[in-house]
């Protein structure tokens, strides 16, 4: 890339403040947390009903975190080649000092699923198959609880073993196993195409070709209508008691502290109305949008969708699904023709009105992909007179990445902006990794170039 000037403006940008409980700021949220407890505290703590499906050993390990989660976790002493200081390390108070939410772990709704079971579906030679069978063993013997219980669950742990993790992703290579015989042949990857044959042959069944093979994505698809998951790994519960033949675990995790943050912030989210947190001192006014394509796995014509999230000061993250249509222009490029960036602009700008009962003053647009003259010319159409539009390309630099919370300036009409919105034009301090490059802002008076 050729540079107009000999030397980068590099600005850097102080972590934002984050409001807790009582009103109270700070720039890091387990310190946050720690101190103040969540933004929307409870005057007392709020009890949760937990389900737990796995296999029994998966649920004895998930109590035993249950318990532990009830006390204080602490980071362990560093260990060879790591720094004394590890800031990014934090003792984890207990969920009801941090959070204000409890469970009983001896309470939870436990539904055991037998290993053997399990270890037959991956098996099935058809890896679409073998995923489907594997998540219809958790849907089904939780559907079936339902069936006989009235006791609401807010959210369902579902404890894997480490053989779903390994043969139930995508392009999992399952190489050594010896594959048993299901309904598809191993080789089929997509919906039978016989239209003449169709009142003949059943073809009941295939519609688990209609996504990729991935568990992950099948098990999250199917409880949207039952209620929130958290998928948890054996692994990462118990890691000392699956050691390899050297006597070491089999995969490295994050120390207990973090694991007890990050069990703790997901069951948080997933049962309370408002994130535990929010920014701090945001200019009112102000909407944010991030952008976002991806492509529909078996689609013919190699369709994707698109989809924006709308940022607002409260913390809370809307998420607004835009039509499928053909707009993959290029290996790493997305365009959406007019019609389709009118209406998803549409829908970001009706939400916000309703919660604001006015437009917003500033329109920040983030994408990885530049917006062409149509897209951006359809955005500045659908958006009022009065709200000002700012559109952000947002690249991951490659192997040498800025710094955390830095910016190269690449044009003298990018430094002005970054010099008179400041924080604004990054949004959200958690929408973007690192290792990032803000440069092709466009502007409604389009007064900066891609």
């Amino acid at each position: 890339m050729k540079l107009p000037e000999k030397s980068l403006v590099v600005e850097h940008f102080d972590e934002p403040q984050l409001e807790f409980a009582g009103m109270q700021t700070s720039p890091h949220p387990k310190d946050g947390l720690f101190l103040y407890g969540p933004h929307a505290k409870a005057r007392k703590p709020l009890e949760i009903n937990l389900g737990v499906v796995g296999t029994p050993d998966g649920i004895s390990h998930f109590r035993d975190w249950g318990f532990r989660l009830h006390r204080q976790v602490s980071v362990p002493p560093p260990g060879k080649g790591e720094k004394t200081d590890r800031l990014h390390l934090a003792n984890f108070p207990g969920i009801q000092e941090t959070f204000g939410i409890s469970f009983d772990p001896d309470g939870c709704s436990a539904l055991s699923i037998p290993l053997s079971d399990i270890e037959h579906a991956t098996r099935l030679q058809n890896l679409n198959e073998a995923v489907d069978k594997v998540a219809r063993l958790y849907i089904d013997r939780v559907k079936k609880h339902l069936k006989n219980e009235e006791r609401s669950i807010d959210v369902w742990i579902l404890v894997l073993p480490e053989i779903v993790y390994d043969r139930c992703r995508p392009g999992s290579k399952r190489s050594g196993l010896a594959l048993e015989k299901g309904d598809f042949s191993r080789k089929q990857k997509g919906k039978a195409t016989l239209p003449l044959l169709a009142s003949v042959i059943d073809l009941q069944g295939e519609e688990i070709f209609d996504d990729v093979p991935d568990f992950h994505r099948r098990i999250k698809a199917e409880f949207l209508k039952i209620a929130p998951t958290q998928l948890l790994r054996e692994t990462t519960h118990a890691p000392e008691k699956f050691l390899n033949a050297a006597g070491y675990p089999v995969r490295k995790t994050q120390d207990a502290a973090t694991v007890a943050w990050n069990i703790a912030t997901g069951l948080y989210y997933k049962t309370q109305p408002k994130p535990p947190w929010r920014l701090a001192q945001v200019r009112p006014g102000v909407c944010y949008i991030g952008m976002v394509y991806k492509n529909l796995p078996s689609d013919p014509d190699g369709h994707a969708c698109c989809a924006a999230q709308m940022f607002l000061s409260e913390g809370d993250g809307v998420v607004f699904r835009g039509a499928n249509g053909p707009w993959k222009t290029g290996d790493y490029e997305y365009h959406l023709k007019r019609d389709a960036a009118k209406n998803l602009l549409n829908l970001v700008l009706d939400s916000y009105n309703e919660a604001h009962k006015s437009p917003p003053r500033e329109l920040f647009i983030h994408g990885q992909t530049y917006f062409n003259d149509e897209e951006w010319s359809a955005f500045v159409e659908a958006a009022p007179a009065e709200t000002n539009i700012v559109g952000v390309r947002i690249r991951t630099t490659g192997g040498k990445p800025s710094c955390s919370a830095t910016a190269i300036i690449q044009s003298s009409a990018a430094r002005r902006s970054c010099s008179t919105t400041r924080r604004p034009i990054f949004g959200p301090p958690a929408m973007f990794p690192s290792s990032t490059l803000i440069s092709g802002l466009r502007h409604r008076t389009r007064f900066t170039s891609r």
